[in-house]
């Protein structure tokens, strides 16, 4: 397990409050695949609030991916649902689980709020 993996997992008990206003509710299952061995990571999230474990355990939902690609999520260097459509990760169960847990990746280096950029533009013109 990478330690870039390690410490955001970690931190997600703090962020949750931030990240998960929503009533989303529900346990997800990630599995992180290396060339010889898989770790588990168990997430319970409700509104406001993350559980982690390193168990594997009832999950509302699946989320399959490599190490790898996991650590570029965390990075901000991939996008979790682009790579479920390239097949690159594979997710199976309550969706909604899968989205909402992705708020918790940085975006991407250089990412702007198209609103931020649209004040700036306006602002340029008047």
């Amino acid at each position: 397990m990478s330690e870039t993996a390690e410490r955001f997992f970690e931190s997600l008990p703090a962020r949750a409050p931030d990240v998960l206003r929503g009533l989303v509710s529900g346990t997800l299952q990630i599995e992180l695949a290396t060339d010889d061995e898989t770790d588990h990571w168990l997430v319970v999230m409700r509104p406001g609030t993350v559980e982690v474990s390193r168990h594997r355990g009832p999950a509302d939902a699946l989320w399959y991916s490599s190490a790898d690609l996991f650590d570029r999520l965390v990075c901000g260097e991939a996008q979790g649902v682009a790579a479920v459509l390239r097949n690159e990760s594979t997710f199976s169960g309550n969706v909604v689980l899968f989205l909402a847990f992705r708020r918790f990746f940085p975006d991407p280096p250089g990412t702007r709020d198209p609103r931020e950029v649209a004040r700036e533009q306006t602002g340029r013109l008047a």
